[in-house]
């Protein structure tokens, strides 16, 4: 997976924040060395948010976001400046553009407050400066993206800021060691992509590579013909629809799990998940579940959030629930009338978005968790998939 092919879930999400016409759009475009966004002296211009994955040396892949002015008006306006605090939600890093000839204004406070709030690492940038003399202070930094002054040196601040603010992670490299064996259940279905395998599977095959270890990748029909032709495993990692049979065909003594319960640790929400999970079997008649997904895509017979997780739900409760599905950036702003949310792993969000997500259910006492652990646990097998992370299995226990 090259550079250019990063998924949006993996890049460092940076936004540009701001009142309207304090220059946003031209500092996103200097910054991003291309037109990415129209500039115009009229106030409004940006009207929705605009986003571009790209590399930015030093810091490599990124997501660009420039949002519309925080401070509009009017019945569009109100919508525009709901758009720009649903970005906040996946936003690593803020980049408040204020406008050195008026100084900071109420708007810039607001949003100063917001970035505190969501604990969102920020940097005042100056524009226009000119146009006027400024004087800076720590995180704070004056530019000029008509002559181009300090650009470069507000690259570098936001790497550095970024670099501070990301800790390695592992989907599953510090779980085994060099010259493990690992065995890879990776069902093709009729939703499949020809030619591709999905996210968590390509990211687990690198982090496999990167260890030194084996990767073994076969579909569940041919699981147990493999286990009989090598040696045994350090662990298998399957596909959440296949839990169930692959679990009756992998021995007791070989550790398995699934890719979306690695997931679920790799985004940050796997302790919630396997608490949110145990909620299912509280669940009424009546009661709604959100059954979420980060990406959207075509959904076809048998697919895993509309027809198998409703099924399964209902064959493990006797219980007649409500289903409501969202897809992509359509989360919903208030979930209080969900009685349990369900979501993918979330490989195409940032850490930073499902951490969100899973934060919006819990301060509305809905419990959150996603496919692989419910599946798992509806299965009976969810202490077996947790024996591979001893603190969260002795939680549940």
């Amino acid at each position: 997976m090259g550079l250019n092919d990063t998924p949006s879930g993996e890049r460092i999400h940076i936004g540009f924040f701001g009142r309207r016409n304090a220059g946003k759009s031209s500092l996103v475009n200097a910054v991003t060395g291309q037109e990415l966004s129209v500039v115009s002296d009229v106030k409004g211009t940006t009207t929705d948010p605009v986003y571009k994955a790209m590399e930015l040396l030093p810091l490599g892949p990124v997501e660009i976001i420039d949002t519309p002015g925080f401070d509009d008006t009017g019945a569009l306006g109100e919508l525009r400046v709901r758009k720009t605090r649903q970005i906040l939600a996946k936003t690593d890093i803020a980049v408040l553009v204020i406008d050195a000839s008026e100084n900071i204004c109420q708007c810039d406070r607001e949003l100063i407050n917001l970035f505190e709030e969501k604990n969102i690492p920020y940097i005042k940038v100056f524009n226009k400066s000119d146009t006027a003399k400024i004087v800076c202070k720590e995180n704070e930094i004056a530019v000029s993206s008509l002559n181009g002054t300090n650009i470069y040196e507000l690259k570098e601040k936001i790497a550095s800021m970024a670099k501070n603010n990301t800790a390695e992670k592992h989907l599953v490299a510090d779980l085994i060691e060099k010259g493990d064996l690992i065995v890879l259940v990776m069902p093709i279905d009729s939703a499949a992509p020809k030619g591709r395998i999905i996210l968590p599977q390509q990211q687990a095959i690198r982090d496999i590579l990167d260890t030194g270890a084996v990767a073994v990748a076969v579909r569940e029909t041919e699981l147990e013909e493999t286990l009989f032709k090598i040696n045994r495993p350090q662990m298998v990692i399957t596909d959440s629809q296949a839990f169930a049979y692959v679990s009756k065909i992998v021995p007791d003594d070989i550790p398995l799990t699934s890719f979306s319960i690695l997931m679920a640790r790799y985004k940050g929400f796997l302790e919630t998940a396997v608490k949110g999970s145990a909620k299912i079997k509280n669940l009424k008649d009546g009661d709604t579940v959100l059954i979420s997904e980060g990406c959207t895509h075509h959904r076809q017979c048998g697919d895993i959030g509309s027809v198998k997780l409703p099924a399964l739900l209902k064959k493990y409760t006797g219980k007649n629930l409500v289903t409501e599905l969202s897809s992509g950036r359509d989360f919903p702003e208030n979930p209080e009338k969900y009685a349990l949310v369900i979501h993918c792993g979330g490989c195409m969000l940032n850490e930073r978005e499902m951490q969100s997500r899973q934060n919006s259910a819990l301060s509305h006492n809905v419990p959150f968790t996603n496919y692989g652990t419910a599946i798992a646990m509806m299965n009976g097998i969810l202490e077996r998939s947790l024996e591979i992370f001893p603190d969260i299995l002795r939680e549940l226990q």
